[in-house]
């Protein structure tokens, strides 16, 4: 291709100042080295995790930035010693990576690999160096191995999936975080049983994704526990079965809870962020078999139990970092989900993707995506390069 070897010229919405307007700017994106992939994104969604950053004045918040790490791409060109992939395939790329070669990412017991250790960084994984600049040759810093909101950008080999090209990319790229973040906890993480009863604190775009992973497990009922009344609607597409908003209770919320299951939830889901709501999901678990998931960030909060509680209780507390799913095998096999429903509908399981998209805009429009997102208006907004 003319442009292999070469740095490209493209539009990048790029964060100057924390909580500022994104700027669509020219920048320069390198060409990429060993073990990294140059893509054109075709299309990427806003996450919540985009944001919490986005917002941050100090480290890891870091300028000026291109954020982005739900999309969906085509491969432009290679650098050395790239061999699972070829420039014109289909990628999803990941913020966690699958190295294929530690222990952890051969192990079917951990997603969390150990040769590239996740962290909120700047810089590519390898040379910790950066593939952008501006015009002014100014370094533009990378987000979590990703940085899509820019029409070029380059990943590492490892935070690549190559998927079937003829899935629709505004359904693709939601398997990048958000999505196979919930449906993991759900499928994978808790291993959610039949006829089992699931809570899950926080209802927005993962605590969604976990119901909808408790529907395909087959839970038999699926509690949703939010403070906006409005997410019940939402829920039910995603299997929600009851609706429980706290500023309406009278008791304590785990004295409903418990009354509710006679004797608490098989699975508690927190999904906000909160290590009050921990606590609170943990006492709506029931005891001697009941697993509460982590799944929301909360970098600051201890959580406080006795030793006692969770020796008598016997309960499980457990984290779920991108669902356990390991990108390159996991990812695929959920798009064949998708793919698939017209015949897996009478059996129920087939991956609902359509109802996470709510709203699609244009690049040039992408701080309306922000705006949709601050105001509890969207769960995933998708962003079109060309569109």
């Amino acid at each position: 291709m003319e442009t292999q070897g070469k740095p490209i010229r493209c539009r990048a919405a790029v964060c100057r100042k924390a909580g500022e307007a994104l700027k669509i700017e020219e920048v320069i994106v390198a060409p990429p080295k060993a073990r990294e992939v140059r893509i054109k994104i075709i299309c990427t969604s806003l996450c919540q995790s985009d944001v919490m950053v986005w917002k941050l004045e100090g480290p890891p918040g870091i300028y000026p930035r291109i954020f982005g790490h739900e999309a969906i791409g085509v491969v432009e060109s290679l650098g050395e010693n790239v061999s699972e992939v070829k420039e014109g395939d289909t990628v999803v790329p990941t913020f966690i990576p699958d190295c294929q070669e530690c222990k952890d990412c051969l192990s079917e017991k951990s997603n969390l690999c150990s040769k590239f250790p996740f962290s909120i960084s700047p810089w590519m994984p390898r040379d910790g160096t950066s593939r952008f600049t501006d015009t002014k040759g100014e370094v533009v810093y990378h987000f979590i191995n990703v940085s899509s909101f820019s029409e070029y950008t380059v990943v590492d080999v490892a935070h690549l999936t190559k998927i079937d090209p003829s899935v629709p990319p505004n359904r693709a790229c939601l398997l990048s975080c958000g999505v196979s973040t919930g449906v993991g906890a759900a499928c994978k993480t808790a291993k959610v049983e039949a006829g089992s009863t699931v809570a899950i604190f926080g209802i927005g775009a993962i605590g969604l994704a976990v119901a909808e992973g408790a529907r395909l497990c087959g839970a038999a009922r699926i509690i949703g526990v939010d403070l906006n009344p409005d997410k019940f609607e939402l829920g039910k597409k995603f299997g929600v079965t009851d609706f429980i908003n706290p500023r309406d209770c009278t008791n304590k919320l785990s004295e409903v809870i418990n009354e509710m299951t006679d004797g608490g939830a098989d699975y508690c889901f927190e999904c906000v962020g909160s290590g009050s709501l921990v606590q609170e999901a943990f006492a709506c678990c029931r005891k001697g078999w009941g697993k509460t998931i982590i799944l929301g960030v909360d970098t600051k909060s201890q959580l406080s139990f006795t030793s006692y509680e969770i020796l008598h209780s016997g309960k499980r507390l457990m984290g779920s970092f991108f669902g356990n799913y390991k990108p390159k095998s996991d990812i695929p096999v959920l798009l064949e989900r998708y793919i698939n429903k017209v015949f897996l509908i009478l059996a129920q399981l087939e991956l609902n993707l359509d109802d996470f998209v709510t709203h699609e805009v244009g690049f040039e429009d992408i701080n309306k995506a922000f705006d949709l997102l601050l105001a509890g208006k969207s769960l995933r907004c998708v962003i079109w390069m060309d569109k």
